[in-house]
């Protein structure tokens, strides 16, 4: 007894601040478009540019090969790619009010504000909007702070007046550098709940990673991995802003990229911050965009970085073009299909007890099933694949992926 008392404040941590990912589906990917730009049609607009691209390079087969597939593989991969951008080519989609809206004024931004609530509702009910939508908004340094809080005012406001919220409703806060900012944050979208009737919790948020105050302090901690805590359960995701950290650590413009040395030191911290906590990363963008005559290097170096960031535990990026869809989603299922028949063989070994050339403890085991899982919630693989292979059903192989959920559930 004297040691449950000694660790109970442990044990409430541990429940409390690091739940663990909840299995539902990330995205593999963030596009963000001026908030202007926004219309019902916006998705399969991308999408249609997304294969005329594709198709006027050789076709999505050649993409592949490209991009270093085999061709039994680029086969596989470009026929879910054209299923993808037919079907759902955006994903997760951020209208932009920040560096991608700029200054127009106050009367020029309320009205915008106004309208994609509008539009967003509008493309929500007719079923064409992604499944994940949302605003960022300009961030809360004293310049911008009175402005970006008006603009999420007004939106979430006329979303709330729409009707029932989108499920998929993602905000973003960008530029921050202090937990103190996030707090704040926290205390706005509390505001918006109280006023607008919603459950306590309903309005989450995203935290962009663009400074590097919010990697290392002024006392020499780390203010990013103090923010799961000082806000528990309200920040859904920390986004890495290529760009803006990279300039402001003075890396020269030609240099700043997602694979530059500064970029890596930082997305570590950010991984070592949210373990556990259920908090999910997305890595950020390139600039280097596949038109004109740089379409295929373009491509080529775009596929790269993405299976780059997959590589080492980034499952989400960002896009700024609708001919990057068509390297986003090649990279990324070619990851999965793979990584697939070795994932599931292990995981069927595990699963049967069958010994086999490695022996897999259970945390192995979970990562394999989140691997799997997350090929399957993204397209890349089916079900009936995975059934084949791993001899799991989904409803199996999400309790593998995620054992915590199943106890509770179950409990």
């Amino acid at each position: 007894m004297n040691i449950d008392g000694q660790l109970a404040a442990t044990d409430r941590l541990l429940e409390r601040n690091y739940p663990g990912d909840d299995g539902s589906r990330q995205p593999v990917h963030t596009v963000y478009v001026p908030a202007d730009r926004f219309t019902p049609s916006f998705a399969a607009d991308w999408g249609a540019q997304a294969l005329a691209t594709a198709a006027g390079h050789g076709g999505l087969v050649r993409l592949g090969t490209l991009l270093g597939q085999d061709n039994a593989l680029a086969e596989a991969v470009a026929a879910r790619v054209e299923a993808k951008l037919n079907t759902e080519p955006v994903e997760d989609l951020r209208l932009d009010f920040e560096d991608g809206f700029g200054d127009r004024g106050d009367d020029a931004e309320d009205a915008a504000a106004v309208a994609a609530a509008s539009a967003v509702a509008a493309s929500v009910a007719a079923g064409s909007a992604p499944p994940f939508i949302g605003i960022r908004f300009k961030c809360f340094e004293a310049p911008t702070r009175a402005r970006g809080l008006r603009t999420l005012d007004l939106f979430v406001s006329g979303l709330a007046a729409a009707g029932e919220l989108p499920e998929g409703l993602v905000l973003t806060l960008p530029k921050v550098t202090t937990v103190a900012q996030v707090q704040a944050m926290d205390y706005a979208v509390s505001r918006l709940e109280e006023v607008h009737s919603l459950p306590a919790g309903r309005l989450r948020f995203e935290v962009q990673v663009e400074t590097p105050q919010l990697i290392l302090g002024p006392d020499g901690t780390s203010p990013v991995a103090q923010l799961p805590h000082a806000v528990p359960g309200r920040i859904s995701g920390l986004h890495y802003g290529t760009y803006d950290y990279s300039a402001s650590l003075q890396i020269s413009a030609e240099y700043q990229s997602m694979e530059h040395p500064v970029a890596d030191f930082a997305k570590e911290v950010m991984q070592l911050a949210v373990a556990g906590t259920g908090i999910r990363l997305s890595d950020g963008s390139t600039n280097i965009i596949p038109v004109g005559d740089n379409v295929e290097n373009a491509w080529q170096l775009h596929g790269r970085l993405v299976r780059r960031s997959l590589e080492r535990g980034f499952y989400q990026g960002w896009d700024l073009h609708p001919a990057q869809l068509p390297s986003r989603f090649a990279a990324t299922y070619a990851f999965y299909r793979q990584g697939l028949p070795a994932a599931a063989a292990r995981l069927r070994n595990y699963v049967e007890r069958t010994e086999g050339g490695v022996m897999d403890e259970p945390a192995t085991a979970r990562a394999l099933a989140a691997f799997v899982l997350r090929g399957v919630q993204c397209g890349a693989v089916g079900a009936d694949e995975v059934q084949a292979l791993a001899g799991v059903g989904i409803p199996q192989l999400t309790a593998l992926a995620h054992p915590r959920l199943a106890t509770t559930s179950n409990s």
